[in-house]
């Protein structure tokens, strides 16, 4: 479902403040696949995810996305193969718009639109059906501007809304790093719920360890723009905290002693 094979991007080049992001960096994911993606700060997590939706185009490589090469497509025609949902709960959704109407939106993406933008019956009892499965009672507030949820509540309004057509790739760039530590878990949760209900391919950059280990059957870990650890299946299910740590000292040759440590370099 993805191929993203040796892609490389630096920014600035030739200046001052040329920063090589990525390296080479190459994952390829089968369908159904959830992939967890760990490292340091400027590791290149968020430049990978954000070079395979196309934010900017890469200076070598290719991206493949369920066989189409996607790789000199502009952001806004990959917009079709991908759901991504960011850190800022506030970015994924309108909040002058009620919470069907964000779900509308969301379901007729891509689509030809007719005269009549209303939401229909039909649509508000799917959506009704839809917000249930969350848990957070949503289901019941339908018609409230979606401005005055609290970020959780956002967050997974906004996950729905970027499921609501299965992509063929979910991009989840640090989508709890905003919530506190139990709305945190919640929208993992749903996450976790609403990639197997559909059987979603996924990415999530995350910088929590137990949750990189806890989630998906996929673990990549990311140094200096390189993907330089890929563990899955009875690997990945067996990991601990501190095989990940002993893992990344033998890869890389460098040294941590504790989660905050690596995650914070």
């Amino acid at each position: 479902m993805l191929n993203a094979i040796n892609l490389q991007k630096t920014f600035n080049p030739g200046t001052i403040n040329e920063k090589v992001a990525l390296a080479g960096a190459t994952l390829h994911l089968e369908e159904g696949e959830f992939c967890t993606v760990i490292g340091g700060n400027g590791a290149g997590k968020s430049t990978f995810l954000n070079a395979v939706a196309g934010v900017w185009p890469v200076d070598g490589g290719q991206i493949l996305i369920d066989g189409t090469d996607v790789t000199g497509l502009p952001e806004h025609m990959r917009a079709k193969y991908l759901g991504r949902v960011f850190q800022d709960p506030m970015t994924g959704t309108a909040a002058s718009m009620q919470i069907d109407e964000n779900m509308a939106l969301a379901a007729r993406r891509g689509k030809s639109r007719g005269l009549s933008w209303g939401v229909t019956k039909a649509e508000r009892g799917k959506y009704h059906e839809m917000l249930k499965e969350l848990g957070l009672g949503l289901e019941d507030r339908l018609t409230a501007k979606v401005g005055l949820l609290s970020g959780g509540q956002r967050q997974a309004l906004t996950l729905l809304m970027a499921t609501i057509q299965k992509p063929k790739l979910l991009l989840l760039d640090e989508h709890t790093a905003a919530l506190d530590p139990k709305t945190a878990a919640k929208v993992l949760e749903i996450t976790d719920m609403l990639i197997k209900e559909h059987n979603l391919t996924a990415m999530m950059v995350t910088h929590n360890m137990r949750d990189a280990i806890r989630y998906g059957n996929r673990l990549i870990m990311m140094n200096e723009g390189k993907v330089i650890l890929n563990i899955s299946g009875e690997e990945k299910k067996k990991l601990t905290i501190e095989d990940l740590l002993h893992k990344f000292e033998e890869v890389s040759g460098e040294e941590f002693t504790n989660d905050t440590e690596i995650l914070s370099k």
